[in-house]
């Protein structure tokens, strides 16, 4: 039972051996999946997603999951 976990962008490059699979049993939250899979802090304004869909850090996950976590989108 486990819960895909991908890093983008600035993130992937951050996180030092992030798991890619993190158990699912263990996991309630996007916010647990981060604390699973790596061990940094989730910086802010982190963008989440759950099955491509947007979501929040707050949002519940199941088995079989995709997470996915992306750097804060900056321009101007």
């Amino acid at each position: 039972m486990t819960i895909r976990v991908k890093f983008f962008a600035s993130l992937r490059e951050d996180v030092i051996n992030p798991k890619s699979e993190v158990d699912s049993s263990d996991a309630g939250t996007i916010s647990d999946v981060w604390k699973l899979a790596t061990d940094h802090p989730m910086p802010p304004h982190v963008l989440c997603s759950v099955n491509l869909e947007h979501a929040e850090p707050s949002q519940s996950v199941a088995d079989g999951d995709e997470v996915a976590f992306f750097p804060p989108i900056t321009g101007g």
